[in-house]
């Protein structure tokens, strides 16, 4: 008979985080579940991981994470490096708040680097990320709402997004939100989509109109022809141009890709000059424009000019109260 691995236990220093959703007490384990301090409010605790908000509009994500296998380590570690500017060596022993945390892989590389790492995320990806979290007990991943994080303010020495905010439906006070998270001195990394040019943001537009419409095992299929067409070099580099299909080396990213991309029914665009203005208004300093790891005479020319459809914004700073 096959054997499930027991649910990993909360860890008691990340689950004193913790803050009710409703009334932002202190929470503490009790039995199978959170309970407020006081007593009032009491939340499940289903597979290791506090349930303190319900899917809402993500289902997409719980669907996508839970289906398809995309942590690669290697990979993982060069990407949140890029889109934080901060290794994951030099996160060992600080406390580190990943908001949106999808199926947890930079949660992961963050816990085996001795991080110690509260995963946040509204879909059931939370599911996918504890999974794959579960033998790191510095990592505490909790499914919970950003634009009402349960987690207590002022506390954590790094805060990441990255590619999440752009799927709420109030982009703006869910940055505000998770700012308000990080420590005095501490820092704050988020990753956006970035706005391309009127031609491009309209034919996203009319085909999301459609896509974010389908069922999502027609989609699915979508994604698959999608991930053919990205391996055929010609078109992977031109056709994606206007119309945005993933180009990734593995057949699997590449459809998940696709599938992040059409299905999420939330999905806004973003300029650096807004982003970085949201960081000034939220009392963050040491700025720092974070330029994509890729490359190159032609690639530079065309994300400068905001041409590549699916690349980003991507700030961080210092928060200095």
């Amino acid at each position: 008979a096959e054997t499930t691995m027991p649910a990993t236990a909360p860890n008691p220093e990340l689950i004193a985080l913790l803050r009710s959703p409703r009334s932002k007490s202190p929470m503490h384990v009790e039995g199978d579940g959170l309970v407020s301090d006081d007593g009032a409010e009491r939340y499940p605790i289903v597979g290791g991981v506090p349930r303190l908000a319900g899917e809402a509009y993500v289902g997409s994500f719980g669907r996508q994470w839970n289906r398809y296998d995309v942590a690669r380590t290697e990979e993982d570690e060069a990407t949140f490096e890029a889109k934080t500017g901060v290794a994951p060596r030099d996160l060992a022993g600080k406390i580190v708040l990943d908001a949106g945390c999808g199926g947890g892989r930079y949660a992961r590389i963050l816990g085996d680097a001795g991080a110690k790492v509260l995963g946040v995320d509204l879909s059931s990806a939370v599911d996918k990320a504890s999974e794959l979290c579960r033998d790191l007990p510095g990592v505490q991943i909790v499914q919970g709402d950003l634009l009402n994080p349960p987690v207590a303010e002022g506390t954590f020495d790094l805060v990441f997004s990255i590619g999440v905010l752009h799927h709420s439906p109030d982009p703006r006070r869910a940055f505000a939100e998770i700012a308000r998270r990080v420590k005095p001195g501490g820092r704050l990394a988020v990753w956006l989509y970035r706005r391309n040019t009127p031609p491009q943001e309209w034919v996203n537009s009319a085909l999301r109109a459609v896509t974010t419409r389908l069922p999502a095992r027609a989609l699915e299929a979508a994604c698959v022809g999608l991930g053919a067409l990205g391996s055929v070099p010609v078109l992977n580099r031109t056709l994606n141009k206007l119309a945005n299909f993933s180009n990734h080396p593995d057949w699997t990213l590449r459809v998940c890709d696709d599938f992040d991309w059409y299905a999420p029914k939330y999905q806004s665009h973003h300029t650096v000059e807004e982003l970085s203005g949201w960081f000034r208004d939220e009392g963050f300093g040491d700025l720092r424009v974070l330029r994509p790891a890729k490359s190159g005479k032609v690639y530079d020319w065309a994300y400068d000019h905001d041409l590549i459809v699916g690349s980003g914004v991507n700030v961080a700073g210092t928060r200095q109260d």
